[in-house]
């Protein structure tokens, strides 16, 4: 649209139109006639044609003005509608939420979450996706998602990582693994042997986590297979004589797979657990609404052994 015709301009145009009367379109427009009038001279000598034939006691459209009467409808409408749209936004009444979340967030919170997040906002689409702790941070900053649930991993100074939960690491392993002795007890470092350790995936937080929290333990590691994610971990664990390191939280649904877990002591490890979202961007009212039932759902919760709210 040009920068000498606006909204203001088309609205004018078709309420004479519609009317035939430049008075009358003023009356309903709550404008003067005089106003009106200049208006539509602005908007004639803007496009260089003329829009009404002013000859007869009430005004009529020329052959121009019948043909742009659609057009100015349509462009009226889909502005109309767009505002429209962004009020329904901003009022919880329609919009989108996209979020990428670590496994086990998803299986102990956030099934829930989104049940009791779409009872008091139906209109409002939540979508989940499941990637790697890297992936997830490229996703964050290029926009295709909102929010990400997960780990620390490059710490990049372009994201806010707002604590959520923290969790403390442990061993998990099969019932018939000698570290099942003593259950009751946490384990140290210093009973694991590195030689049976399998682990994860450099491209995940978890085996980032580990690596900078015990670089020694993991260079006594043998140079074993890895595996992109828990769900492919767990059921290897099964192997006789193998282990893996995970935080509390993921050791919970290890759990239902039969395996055990050990929480690890001296040094005493934990996980942060964070709202990663990107830096000097605002939150959307849905996601901001979000992230509200997502707080009230962690203070309510019975929480997993090991796994405590950020300041506990």
């Amino acid at each position: 649209m040009s920068r000498h015709i606006s909204l203001r301009h088309l609205r004018c145009f078709l309420e004479i139109a519609q009317t035939g009367s430049f008075t009358a379109a003023a009356s309903r427009l709550f404008m003067t006639q005089s106003s009106i009038t200049y208006t539509i001279q602005q908007f004639e000598e803007a496009i260089g044609l003329k829009l009404f034939d002013r000859s007869t006691r009430r005004v009529s459209l020329t052959v121009e003005g019948e043909r742009y009467v659609p057009e100015a409808q349509r462009l009226i409408q889909l502005f109309d509608t767009s505002i429209a749209d962004l009020r329904a936004t901003a009022q919880l009444q329609r919009g989108e939420i996209r979020i990428a979340s670590a496994i086990s967030f998803i299986e102990f919170f956030l099934v829930d979450i989104i049940r009791e997040f779409k009872e008091r906002h139906p209109n409002i689409r939540v979508s989940i996706r499941d990637a790697g702790a890297g992936l997830v941070e490229r996703m964050v900053i290029n926009g295709e998602i909102d929010l990400a649930i997960a780990g620390r991993f490059e710490d990049r100074p372009d994201l806010v990582y707002t604590p959520l939960l923290k969790d403390r690491y442990g061993a998990i392993f099969d019932p018939a693994d000698p570290l099942a002795q003593n259950m009751d007890e946490p384990l140290t470092w210093d009973q694991l042997d590195p030689a049976r350790f399998i682990g994860l995936t450099d491209d995940t937080s978890i085996a980032l986590h580990i690596k900078r929290c015990a670089p020694d333990f993991i260079k006594a590691t043998r140079d074993e297979a890895k595996y992109s994610s828990t769900t492919t971990l767990f059921p290897i664990l099964k192997i006789p004589g193998k282990y893996s390191l995970v935080p509390a939280l993921t050791a919970a649904s290890g759990s239902v797979q039969g395996l055990r877990f050990r929480l690890l002591d001296k040094p005493t490890t934990h996980r942060e657990l964070c709202v990663v979202s990107r830096q000097l961007s605002t939150a959307s009212p849905a996601a901001a609404a979000f992230l509200e039932c997502i707080q009230t759902k962690l203070r309510s919760s019975t929480l997993p052994p090991g796994v405590m709210l950020p300041d506990a």
